[in-house]
């Protein structure tokens, strides 16, 4: 259900160049949470680095919403760039298995396919197109 891959580039760069990508993917970012500052301003020790990426293709998300309104909670999908261990990742839920545990109908069913055959979650060719932001696949 997941999909994490780590790279070489540092956290902010990979976290731009995210950013990039969703973008010229018809994607949008609707906001990004950065984690690891809001919980050190917490006063929480916390020393990874962490920023969620809420994004959201519209057209797909009304597809969703008008088969199970429901699904408003699962909404926007959300990639993280996080480190762990002194790595740079990248990671996200794949759309399909999400919506197909949340709800069995049918017609979600090919929204969450079609979902995974758009080019953002098309991941082995999202790799190549990032331009390197993914370098190094890891099954999770």
């Amino acid at each position: 259900m997941y999909y994490i891959v780590e790279t070489d580039k540092s956290f902010e760069q990979a976290s731009t160049d995210l950013e990039s990508a969703v973008k010229r993917n018809d994607f949008g970012v609707l906001h990004v949470h950065d984690l690891g500052t809001t919980l050190r301003s917490k006063g929480i020790s916390f020393d990874e680095q962490c920023k969620v990426f809420e994004v959201c293709n519209p057209v797909q998300a009304a597809k969703v919403l008008s088969i199970d309104m429901r699904l408003n909670m699962a909404l926007p999908c959300r990639i993280s760039v996080f480190t762990e261990k002194g790595k740079v990742k990248i990671g996200l839920i794949k759309p399909m298995q999400m919506l197909s545990e949340l709800s069995q109908d049918e017609a979600l069913v090919q929204v969450a396919v079609s979902s995974d055959k758009d080019p953002l979650f098309q991941y082995q060719r999202w790799k190549s197109q990032c331009r390197g932001l993914f370098e190094l696949p890891m099954a999770v």
